[in-house]
């Protein structure tokens, strides 16, 4: 058993106008953060984040750099309030961006420029709405992927995010979601929900986008971060840059093993992790994967406060 947290970054998805307002309001670092980072991309993130629209913040190349700022927004205030060092990080597609630039390993405006840019060659790589995903709850993992090949019809379909036991989300072409869908009821799916996306993250249709953010990771500085991060790809932490680099293109074709991340965050000893960004989606997922483990999310005064009190007290 360790008395040090995790800390878990949440990805695309967690983003609402006016995240981070009370926090914001209380800590002028926050605002500072997304200054930043507005000031590299020459976009104003935060006006953003705060007025919408909400149409433009769930574009892919807005959400990505705001949820980043958001989560490392949340760390600065968490070690400025002298909030315990972690023992690891983990971040969910996107938010392992957040953790690795927490950690040390890359500086913030490089991790602002290169999820711009992974945002930019993500919408690119497929036109229009092609691509589709799809939220699957009631199957277990080889149900879905099963759904997947038999829909499929020799189109790109996959399981590409292990959420929770009995949640899984799946992506490719949009015939081949919608046909996963329709069917997905006479496979045992209490529900199916097709996402509000229009870039098919984590499957094959990224490939061409992973080679070419690989070429763009080569040209920023890596070090092997300070607190352990765990990949989304591989679920254990990297031993070199290179691999680093490597994990992160591989991580825009492959699925996010989230429930094996927090698995492996609670066989380490860990009993207390904290999300740190907005939204509560990591803390429920949290309480379905591992109960083991419990999750305090932070995203406005109070929830600070109690996460502050929580670790001092363990």
């Amino acid at each position: 058993m360790t008395s040090h947290p995790a800390f878990f970054f949440p990805g695309q998805g967690s983003q609402a106008i006016g995240m981070l307002a009370e926090l914001a309001a209380a800590f002028p670092l926050v605002k500072a953060t997304f200054d930043e980072a507005s000031q590299i991309l020459s976009r104003d993130l935060w006006a953003l984040s705060q007025d919408g629209p909400k149409d433009e913040l769930d574009q892919t190349v807005n959400t990505q750099p705001a949820m980043l700022a958001a989560g490392v927004a949340v760390w600065r205030v968490w070690r400025e309030q002298g909030g315990a060092m972690p023992s690891v990080m983990a971040g969910h597609s996107l938010g392992e961006y957040s953790a690795l630039s927490c950690a040390g390993a890359l500086t913030f405006a490089d991790a602002v420029s290169l999820v711009a840019e992974r945002a930019r060659l993500m919408q690119a790589a497929v036109p229009g709405d092609a691509g589709a995903m799809a939220a699957l709850l009631g199957l277990d993992d080889d149900a879905v992927a099963a759904l997947c090949r038999s829909q499929a019809e020799g189109q790109v379909l996959e399981p590409v995010n292990f959420n929770a036991p009995g949640q899984v989300v799946i992506a490719g072409e949009r015939e081949a979601v919608q046909r996963a869908v329709d069917a997905s009821k006479a496979a045992g799916a209490k529900r199916a929900v097709l996402l509000p996306v229009s870039v098919p993250s984590h499957c094959a249709l990224m490939r061409e986008a992973a080679a070419e953010l690989a070429a763009q990771l080569d040209q920023v500085e890596l070090h092997l971060p300070s607190i352990p991060v765990i990949h989304n790809v591989t679920v254990d932490t990297a031993e070199s840059p290179a691999l680093i680099r490597q994990r992160l293109a591989e991580q825009l074709f492959s699925p996010v093993r989230w429930v094996e991340s927090v698995r492996t965050v609670a066989d380490s000893g860990v009993q207390l992790a904290i999300e740190a960004g907005p939204g509560k989606v990591l803390t429920g997922l949290g309480k379905r994967i591992d109960k083991r483990l419990t999750t305090l999310p932070v995203f406005d005064p109070e929830g600070l406060s109690h996460a502050l009190e929580v670790c001092a007290d363990v």
